[in-house]
């Protein structure tokens, strides 16, 4: 029994382990981890050997791919041939030299740098995009998110700008029409505006209201298209209408002057230059016309394929600037007569332009809105035709204007937001946003003390704003009230001219 028990124990501890450690030699089963490693060099070896899918084989040289690949292959052959696997060290150095010897060949005579050639080169540059790859018209209910940016942190002003609107009138009937020009505020303080058939004048010193004009009795469907105050004395009105009359008013004396013609359709853009009255009407012409004399028509200018919605005419009163419905904008020389041509026409909006403004601090220097597709405001050096900068403000631009006290537009929006907006010029950073309106700003005017702004909007109220602040005081901060009342007049609008 005992030997039973240790011849056991024997087989345990020796005949097991001495069969498992034979069967391992005689197999001759390696390690896991030697395997692996075998694998990896396999693996690294035909990669460096491999062929390589080549996407475009004209952007390489054939003839030198050949030629390296036959080199590599045969200077591998030449170590192969050893049995023990290995080169010594002077064929080692034997090798390196011939393959310097054959290298400086290369770049001497073949002209072949291998230092800076590569076999494979995508020599094929991407298509460059389309010009416009935005959908114009998917902007027409969208939010913008560029009007949606954080605001800056830097302070842009020092002054205070009012959130919330001054004073709101109620103005029913106010036309919905991106193409008018229904409001105006004269140097005497009396704001016009037009609702459907009626002229109304208000009076900011008093808060009296008149009616000026109406024009019923011409048909259901006849409107006040366009208002605009004569720049000197305010006291008279040019008023546009859509039978394409355009009436000039006496209104201190509630009488009608004249009725001037000249277009066939509306006329919905009037501007004054000292005593010439231009309007620009839906028959895609601007009429110039001299309200001193008889033969008033002095000029019919056409450029634009579409109706004329803006008319602006320069500070120093050389350069008309008029913005239609065909997407351009034309500079105008004030001697221009029929047969002349604009001085440029500017193609650089996608969308009517009806937004005009002339900078009171620089000669020469023109801004302008495009709309819906467009959204841009554009800076123009009206003198060499350049265009100096855009912003794309993320909706339809209906009106702007300049702050006469300091470097800053003010400009008026419809879809998406129907907001104001203040920027600083020329870093185009915006200072402030207005809101209240509830559909969208088409009217903006400046008070005759430059402090205040009326907006105009198609939810058929008017909002006024202390925006621009009034000019600074000697010993006042830029952020007080200003001194001057609400009427002041301006120096150079202190001569009154007479119409005759």
């Amino acid at each position: 029994m005992t030997s039973a028990v240790v011849d056991f124990e024997e087989l345990l501890t020796n005949g097991f382990s001495d069969a498992n450690t034979s069967a391992v030699v005689q197999g001759g089963v390696r390690a896991r981890w030697e395997r692996k490693k075998d694998e990896a060099l396999e693996s690294e070896n035909s990669r460096t050997l491999s062929d390589r899918f080549i996407p475009n084989r004209a952007a390489m040289d054939l003839d030198k791919a050949s030629h390296a690949i036959a080199t590599v292959s045969d200077s591998e052959g030449s170590i192969g041939d050893r049995t023990d696997g290995e080169a010594s060290e002077d064929e080692e150095h034997t090798m390196n030299s011939v393959a310097s010897d054959l290298g400086e060949y290369k770049t001497s005579l073949l002209g072949i740098d291998d230092s800076k050639s590569r076999i494979l080169s995508f020599a094929d540059k991407a298509p460059a995009p389309k010009g416009d790859t935005v959908n114009n018209l998917e902007v027409l209910y969208s939010a913008s998110t560029t009007a949606r940016k954080g605001k800056s942190s830097t302070k842009l002003v020092s002054r205070h700008i009012p959130s919330a609107p001054t004073r709101i009138l109620d103005a029913p009937d106010l036309l919905d029409d991106y193409y008018l020009n229904l409001l105006s505020w004269s140097d005497t303080n009396v704001l016009a505006v037009a609702l459907s058939q009626t002229v109304y004048l208000w009076n900011a010193e008093t808060g009296a209201i008149d009616e000026l004009c109406n024009v019923e009795d011409q048909g259901p469907d006849a409107h006040i298209s366009s208002v605009s105050w004569i720049q000197e004395g305010g006291g008279h009105l040019a008023v546009g209408t859509s039978w394409g009359k355009t009436m000039l008013w006496d209104v201190r004396a509630q009488k009608q002057l004249r009725k001037m013609d000249g277009h066939s359709d509306r006329v919905g853009a009037l501007s004054w230059n000292r005593h010439t009255l231009s309007s620009g009407g839906r028959d895609n012409l601007i009429v110039n016309h001299d309200v001193r004399i008889a033969e008033h028509k002095t000029a019919t200018l056409a450029s634009h394929t579409q109706e004329v919605c803006g008319l602006a005419w320069s500070p120093d009163g050389m350069t008309l600037a008029s913005g239609a419905n065909d997407n351009k904008l034309c500079l105008w020389d004030a001697a221009a007569s029929s047969s002349s041509r604009p001085r440029y026409e500017l193609t650089e909006h996608q969308a009517a332009v009806k937004a005009l403004a002339w900078s009171p601090h620089e000669r020469n220097l023109l801004a302008t809105g495009g709309g819906t597709a467009d959204r841009c405001i554009k800076f123009w050096n009206t003198q060499s035709g350049s265009l100096l900068q855009s912003v794309d403000t993320g909706s339809q631009v209906c009106a702007l204007q300049w702050n006469p006290y300091e470097r800053e537009i003010l400009s008026s929006h419809g879809f998406a937001r129907n907001q104001l907006c203040l920027w600083k010029y020329p870093t185009m950073a915006k200072v402030k946003e207005l809101d209240g309106h509830t559909a969208r700003v088409l009217h903006m005017a400046v008070s005759p003390d430059g402090s205040s702004v009326v907006s105009a909007a198609a939810d058929e109220t008017l909002r006024f704003w202390d925006v621009f602040g009034g000019p600074p005081s000697k010993g006042v901060k830029r952020g007080a009230s200003s001194d001057l009342p609400c009427g002041a007049k301006s120096k150079k609008l202190s001569r009154t001219m007479h119409i005759r």
